[in-house]
């Protein structure tokens, strides 16, 4: 475990409002437009932003050759599958729902840390992955009937997590001695480049161009998310235990199937409001500074 300092926190809480609030602009986004188009209409309007805040923070850009591969690695299991998987699932499923099944990656990064990774976990970290995952349940509890229609929009965004999951435990181990922000601008033009392939190779045929909402909703994944959260969420992934950095952010799919049922419509339950007590008891088990142990007696 590990006490967030203040900038991190507030980098958090920053992080978890614009994620949050970022799954409904998708789905509304992708609405009656090419998911992968979309996704790649952002990265190329976010990507000449982050390279100018490395400009004006004066942050060196070259990682070394020898690092080429290990970058190439964290950008797949970071960037590649979840940015590709997740925009072509939220056409299928609502915008909360889809974002609680990509954020069950705390669930998956604590058990892969625990079994590949050879990270000990103490047994209150062990009830915040249970209590995450029973939230998760309950925010899904309404929806089983309406996923077992869409078993591919299920698979892709679990797959998504999962994938991420490693990513986010291979990020926290990486030797490559080079600044976050620095990996993170390579790795995007990188997703950048391979979303650009995949829109030409299967969407060119249904390109329209976008009205002016959608723009809107472009520009909110250029800023706030590529030229932002990726970043943080990277230096975060970085900095932090992989148990702290991922169950730390656990209240993003809360936050966006409240946001979503505020500006889509859709109806809330119980068992949603249960489920906001227990991610928050996830987080509560993650980030609580420990007790000092007590002194010895002589």
């Amino acid at each position: 475990m590990q006490h967030l300092s203040r900038q991190q926190l507030v980098l958090l809480v920053l992080l978890t409002v614009v994620w949050g609030v970022n799954w409904p602009v998708m789905k509304f986004g992708v609405t009656g437009f090419p998911p992968l188009t979309f996704r790649t209409l952002c990265m190329w309007l976010g990507l000449p932003l982050l390279g100018g805040f490395l400009l004006w923070r004066r942050v060196p850009f070259a990682i070394g050759r020898e690092h080429w591969r290990e970058l190439a690695v964290l950008t797949v299991f970071n960037m590649l599958f979840w940015h590709t998987l997740a925009i072509l699932a939220i056409q299928s499923l609502s915008s909360g729902r889809a974002a609680i099944l990509g954020y069950t990656m705390p669930v998956f990064s604590a058990v892969m840390g625990a079994l590949w990774f050879g990270q000990r976990l103490p047994a209150r970290a062990w009830g915040g992955v249970a209590a995450a995952a029973l939230g998760v349940v309950l925010l899904l509890w309404h929806e089983i009937t309406a996923l077992s229609g869409r078993p591919l929009g299920v698979a892709m965004m679990l797959v998504a997590a999962a994938t991420w999951a490693i990513g986010t435990q291979q990020m926290r181990r990486t030797r490559i001695p080079a600044p976050t922000l620095a990996m993170s601008f390579w790795m995007t033009l990188a997703t950048t480049l391979w979303m650009s392939l995949l829109a030409v190779l299967f969407e060119r045929g249904d390109w329209v161009a976008p009205n002016p909402a959608q723009w809107a909703a472009i520009v909110y994944n250029a800023i706030g998310v590529f030229a932002f959260a990726q970043v943080v969420w990277l230096m975060l992934a970085r900095e932090l235990p992989p148990i702290a950095s991922t169950l730390s952010v656990m209240f993003i799919p809360v936050l966006g199937v409240f946001s979503g049922a505020w500006w889509l419509g859709e109806v809330l339950h119980w068992q949603d409001w249960a489920a906001v007590a227990l991610v928050m008891l996830a987080i509560a088990t993650v980030l609580w500074p420990s007790a000092k142990p007590a002194p010895e007696q002589r």
